[in-house]
């Protein structure tokens, strides 16, 4: 394996300067745009999976303006009867051919299609679209999101369709006359399969051989050969099995829109008067300020300047326990406001709230294949022909070469045909990926994309920076001892008084620690020290506060003080000491405090098999004390951002490596990472946009749960990919035997696609 850096999955993440950061994290805003609803939308679904797929709710996720990017525009078209691979094939074959497209890519889910194309060629695009039968819907220059309306189905031909079917096979058990069942059952195929065959001649036009086009010949041909009633029951079979497959893969579809609910479509607003009003959450501005009362969602993101309440933010992080919140806090829309009453001035509009944001990031991620997608989709387009041939040489070898009874072998040709269908095994890989994908938001784990979700299974090692992601990234004091027989009160005035007048973090540490009502003491001739400590003089006399360096050139420093001192910074702190002119006084000692989950989380990482190792620009004592604490593998000290991006990089080449930071100093390192860990995402747009997975807060333990997500999306793709070749091959076997039938068929087909669907949708419970 080649270093990480060359993997074509973080090419695209040669965008961290500050331009290219700013234009993807616009990119990622979504944006409050309208659809234009198209006529078509009143009748029937033109090119669904299945004559009844339209029948289902849909959901909504708002399109985007069309943009130029460097190959030309790139323009987002919902197709409402885009709904499986079948209309995918068929559109990418009709827009493939033309010149002036550049590329293609497909968001079944949503139903989008992203076309980058010549600045002139919407027209032919959209012209092409419509040939296949589909209607496509552009964004508008509107400011208003409106969801597609949803088409009303009549059940009562399906029924009557059924009613046919059983009153064919009725006629055929019964030995009415021919007419009379070829009668029933020409009508439970029109009433039911019409559709079918419009949009079959569709693909063969285009010359496409998708499920409609091999059901329609199956049901001709078997109509032909006088199996009256078999035709009957398979097609209307087909149009059931089809609308039941359809409903489960809305499930799947709308598992992230369902984050949409947690958001209050009103808010309390203040006016100008001073009194408040209820207005909806999509026309506040930033700026406002809104009222939250006891029990009410938070509407739009905010701070906090007037009241406090612990606020439930586990829609966004995934948080069990409410975190309080006071002026200056951040909230969130979506989140739950649990106890107390406060005011929050807004700080963004509703399309670009953080739940916006996760919403947004989820749904781009659905249209970006994983490894195993590729691999079926790539797998299917040989397997439909290959299968489709092999009916053909079933239906004429036999009779020709050994003399095989036509009748016979025409029927297994035409089960062959139905068997055809890959939609049970393609459908399989985005509804796991897009579940996983939920299920992992629902924790607070954003995840860009199911490659990452995928891979995740396979890392060997985890890269950690230590400040503000193993610890708190805020010093403070953890020791104080009195060196003289002087007041340890006193002293600690004295010490207090001197670090006030710093900025440093160290004398901010101590301050903290120390300060209560009349600490200070006036400070006289104060002298500050870069990079050693401060001094003054107080109540007439000189005090010195600083590190080992200044107490050694004040000659004050004796082997045992040196002893005491090393003793504390081979445990990682920083070492400070308050001297008057002739004697060490006390000894402080500041540390960077380890996070509680820190610990408990690398502990699950290695009960998983995952090695851990820090990164740290930190020294090396302090380095190998800090690692000590939490049980992290290996330490390595005084790195410079380099030199992590060099160590990421060189764990790379052996396995997969993932980088735990905060999303901005460690960015190269996360960058090379074959997957990126960004902490404490919620709120911060840079996090989000430049890690392949964002903790939407500081909890580490999100990792080991991230693992476990993707160990079990791996394991459910490997049994639907398994699942629907067992069940293809042992009809396939079954048919060639004499012992398949149609309806078999049918119920192999469609029964494989509800199963892998249903084992994909398990992971949402993950």
């Amino acid at each position: 394996m080649t270093g990480c850096c060359n993997h074509s999955d973080h090419n695209k993440r040669e965008a961290l300067s500050a331009k290219s950061g700013i234009k993807a994290i616009i990119s990622a805003t979504p944006r409050k745009t309208s659809v234009i609803q198209s006529d078509k939308h009143t009748h029937e679904s033109q090119n669904s999976c299945g004559s009844c797929c339209s029948s289902a709710p849909v959901s909504f996720t708002a399109l985007n303006a069309s943009e130029t990017v460097a190959e030309g525009i790139r323009t987002s078209i919902r197709i409402m009867q885009m709904d499986c691979p079948v209309e995918e094939n068929l559109i990418r074959k009709k827009l493939g051919n033309m010149a002036a497209v550049k590329h293609l890519e497909f968001n079944l889910m949503q139903r989008i299609l992203i076309v980058v194309h010549d600045p002139d060629a919407l027209g032919p695009v959209l012209t092409a679209i419509r040939s296949l039968g589909f209607e496509p819907e552009l964004p508008d220059s509107s400011n208003q999101q409106i969801a597609p309306a949803t088409p009303a189905k009549s059940w009562w031909p399906l029924v009557l369709a059924g009613l046919f079917a059983l009153s064919s096979e009725i006629a055929d058990w019964l030995a009415f006359p021919e007419w009379s069942t070829a009668a029933l059952s020409i009508f439970a195929v029109a009433l039911s399969g019409i559709s079918t065959y419009k949009k079959g001649w569709i693909a063969v036009r285009n010359g496409n051989m998708n499920i409609n086009a091999l059901m329609s010949v199956a049901v001709t041909g078997a109509l032909l050969i006088g199996q009256w009633p078999e035709a009957a029951m398979v097609m209307v079979l087909f149009t059931i099995s089809e609308l039941i497959e359809a409903k489960s893969l809305d499930r799947a579809r709308n598992a992230i829109e369902g984050l949409l609910k947690l958001v209050p479509e009103t808010v309390t607003v203040s006016e100008q008067d001073g009194s408040w009003r209820e207005v909806e959450a999509s026309t506040v501005d930033i700026g406002r300020i809104v009222r939250v009362r006891p029990g009410e969602r938070i509407g739009l993101d905010g701070k906090i300047i007037r009241g406090n309440s612990s606020v439930n933010q586990a829609p966004i992080t995934g948080e069990s326990l409410p975190v309080e919140k006071e002026v200056g806090d951040a909230v969130f829309a979506g989140t739950i406001n649990q106890s107390g009453s406060f005011e929050y001035q807004v700080t963004a509009i509703a399309s670009n709230t953080t739940l916006a944001k996760i919403i947004h990031a989820v749904g781009e991620a659905q249209g970006k294949k994983a490894p195993t997608q590729r691999f079926v989709d790539n797998f299917a387009r040989i397997y439909t022909p290959t299968v489709f041939v092999l009916a053909l040489l079933v239906a004429i070898l036999p009779p020709l070469v050994v003399g095989g009874d036509w009748h016979n072998w025409i029927y297994k040709a035409l089960v062959l045909l139905v068997i055809a269908c890959p939609c049970a095994l393609v459908i399989s890989t985005p509804v796991s990926i897009v579940s996983g994908l939920t299920a992992a938001a629902r924790h607070g784990i954003l995840i860009k994309g199911g490659v990452y979700l995928e891979e995740g299974y396979k890392l060997s090692w985890l890269a950690f920076d230590k400040t503000g992601t193993i610890t708190h990234g805020k010093p403070v004091q953890t020791d104080f001892e009195i060196l003289s027989d002087i007041d340890a009160e006193y002293c600690l005035r004295l010490a207090v008084s001197l670090a006030n007048r710093s900025d440093h973090p160290v004398s901010r540490a101590i301050t903290a620690a120390n300060t209560t009502q009349n600490t200070f003491i006036e400070v006289e001739s104060f002298e500050a020290f870069a990079g050693r400590g401060v001094s003054g003089i107080i109540d007439g006399k000189k005090y010195v506060l600083g590190n080992h360096r200044l107490i050694h050139e004040q000659g004050l420093c004796s082997p045992e003080y040196e002893r005491k001192i090393e003793a504390l910074e081979q445990q990682g702190k920083t070492v400070v000491l308050l001297a008057a002119e002739q004697q060490i006084l006390a000894m402080f000692a500041v540390a960077d405090t380890v996070k509680e989950n820190s610990r408990m989380a690398i502990a699950e990482l290695h009960r998983l098999g995952v090695k851990t190792v820090m990164l740290t620009g930190d020294n090396q004592h302090t380095a190998n004390a800090i690692a000590q604490q939490v049980g992290i593998d290996l330490a390595r000290g005084d790195l410079l951002p380099q030199d992590k991006l060099n160590a990421v990089e060189s764990l790379g080449q052996e396995c997969i490596v993932g980088m735990v930071g905060d999303g901005i100093n460690d960015a190269p390192a996360l960058a090379c990472s074959h997957i990126g860990f960004a902490m404490g995402a919620m709120g911060t747009d840079t996090a989000i946009e430049t890690a392949d997975v964002a903790l939407m807060d500081d909890d580490l333990n999100k990792i080991p749960v991230f693992v476990r997500l993707s160990r079990a999306t791996h394991s459910v793709l490997i049994q639907n990919i398994s699942m629907a070749l067992v069940i293809k091959s042992t009809f396939l076997i079954l048919t060639l035997a004499g012992l398949g039938s149609m309806w078999m068929a049918v119920f192999a087909d469609v029964g494989a696609s509800l199963l892998v669907v249903g084992n994909g949708l398990r992971l949402l419970r993950q």
